[in-house]
């Protein structure tokens, strides 16, 4: 069965949430097995968030040098800046995620607006 398989409008967001679920759901009914049973400082749980750190720090790299669609139009600097004053607002205001995000999209939002 691939995303082409069914010719209807339907099809391919209906494929998504299948292989979406059948990808994403066996693995958080096994870690819901296995969260009460294991420590929080077991070495299997420090290496599985560090995979999952390596891969969200990948994914945005990959984002900030290889963008794609309307943002591969700014500059590198403009990403870069509004990565790194992001980081910089979740650091020193508090260490919260929403408020490094939304600096970050307002500063590039901001280079978007006057053309960087």
């Amino acid at each position: 069965m691939t995303i082409t398989a069914i010719d209807t409008w339907w099809w391919p967001y209906a494929f998504v949430l299948i292989a979406g679920w059948a990808m994403t759901y066996p693995w958080r009914a096994f870690g819901v097995f296995l969260g009460g049973r294991l420590r929080e400082d077991a070495e299997i749980l420090v290496l599985v968030r560090s995979i999952a750190t390596a891969l969200v720090a990948a994914v945005v790299g990959n984002l900030i040098c290889f963008p794609a669609g309307p943002a591969a139009d700014t500059t590198l600097a403009l990403r870069l800046s509004a990565a790194i004053v992001g980081f910089a607002a979740y650091v020193f205001i508090g260490r919260r995620m929403l408020l490094g995000l939304v600096v970050a999209e307002v500063v590039f939002g901001l280079g978007l607006y006057l053309g960087y």
